[in-house]
């Protein structure tokens, strides 16, 4: 679900977490009930500041019997009709939503192409956390300013649903990686200028964190940079404003450091799991950090499929290990010191059926590299983004990489570095 409008404070990084990899991910030894779901024992790692600690349980989907259906989000009368009966406990939640895939679609729906704003202080708690491309804030009352903020520049938006991943239940809350593409034109005045009358064809991420009907935690990407550039706004003109806008209120970033090299220890490798099942989280932390923090390109050849899809912020597209290479050379040569770590993980389906993985991680470099935004500034810049993962036969055919670029353009060409980066 993706809710609104950049924030005028800046990001504070998960410091809880530790490093990508390392520690071991046992699976629960529980069987799962039929067409639900499994528990599974997951490292503090895997947790976010909201549902973390040691010993907690994230039940995760065995099947895709429950999945989004290709440019759901429109027609929702109609969708209504045919939905059925309710496929999954949804207790606290309104009885109209049959599971928690049609919760996230359809309110997405009401409060963004309905244009019912106020829909958001149902579904949304009081005080909800949201951390979108430009940093955080708290409150209900924000997300409902955005919101308006952004249907009146863009009032014919539409919004599909192009894949929700979700895990949980109704007792322990769930959460959801809902992918949308989004489309409308600019006909009216927003904080970047008037109205440019031009067309404008997105997609993003957004990550919830839901119980009993209100979303508390928000994690959301807008692809800003791709916006800015179809409206034929400079992005760096607009990055320097608002790095600039940020700065004078000294903006709370507070980025807790990226731990690359462990006391002084070099990165080691993460090597394959020797389970007999197929490990998704052991494999995904393992890639992570063997490519961004040990810089092992190779384990690029042993992750995805030859002919693997790859999409990523600002429309960048292609076909094939290379292209998936070619990102994280870039990201590497830019941010030479680099360091990532993996702040949640979770997945839905099985062996046979593949697996899709919603990936959340954080990473902090400086801007000492030529591959991406230009001459080196020597700017201490904080990266998040999230990356959605299609796996088949223990290989990835498909990633969809998000990332807050228009922040990181921000930090680095703002006049003067972030009071809380440097």
């Amino acid at each position: 679900m993706s809710s609104t409008a950049q924030s005028n404070n800046r990001a504070k990084a998960d410091d809880s977490v530790r490093p990508a990899g390392l520690d071991p991910l046992e699976p629960a030894h529980t069987t799962p009930t039929p067409g639900t779901a499994r528990p599974r024992r997951t490292a503090a790692a895997i947790q976010g500041p909201t549902l973390g600690g040691p010993g907690v349980q994230r039940t995760m989907p065995t099947d895709l019997s429950i999945t989004v259906r290709p440019g759901s989000g429109t027609d929702t009368e109609r969708a209504a009709r045919e939905r059925g009966p309710q496929r999954q406990s949804m207790r606290g939640f309104e009885d109209t939503y049959t599971d928690i895939v049609d919760y996230i679609v359809r309110i997405t729906h009401r409060i963004w192409e309905d244009q019912d704003a106020g829909y958001i202080y149902d579904t949304y708690a009081p005080g909800c956390f949201v951390y979108d491309d430009s940093g955080p804030y708290y409150g209900v009352e924000r997300v409902v300013e955005g919101t308006i903020a952004s249907i009146h520049a863009f009032p014919d938006l539409r919004s599909f649903a192009d894949e929700v991943i979700w895990a949980g239940n109704d007792e322990e809350g769930f959460v959801t990686s809902h992918r949308y593409v989004t489309t409308g034109h600019h006909l009216g005045a927003w904080r970047w200028g008037p109205a440019t009358g031009r067309k404008v064809d997105l997609w993003g991420i957004a990550n919830c964190v839901i119980r009993e009907n209100e979303i508390f935690e928000e994690w959301v990407l807008y692809n800003m940079t791709s916006k800015f550039a179809q409206l034929g706004i400079d992005v760096k003109w607009a990055a320097r404003e608002y790095g600039n806008e940020l700065n004078r209120i000294e903006a709370n970033r507070h980025v807790g450091e990226v731990e690359r090299l462990l006391g002084g220890r070099l990165p080691q490798e993460i090597r394959a799991s020797t389970a007999r099942d197929f490990d998704v989280e052991h494999f995904v932390r393992g890639l992570f950090h063997n490519l961004y923090n040990r810089r092992d390109l190779s384990a690029i050849d042993r992750a995805y499929q030859a002919g693997a899809r790859f999409k990523a912020v600002s429309n960048r597209l292609g076909t094939g290990r290379q292209e998936v290479k070619g990102m994280a050379r870039a990201l590497l040569a830019t941010f030479p010191d680099l360091g990532m770590q993996v702040d949640e993980v979770y997945w839905m389906g099985n062996e046979a059926e593949g697996y899709r993985v919603s990936v959340r991680w954080t990473a902090t470099g400086t801007h000492r590299g030529y591959a991406l935004y230009g001459d080196a500034t020597g700017r201490r810049v904080h990266l998040w983004g999230i990356n959605h993962l299609y796996v088949q036969g223990g290989r990835i055919t498909e990633d969809w990489m998000m990332f807050n670029e228009f922040d990181v353009l921000a930090q680095i060409f703002s006049d003067e570095p972030s009071p809380m980066i440097g």
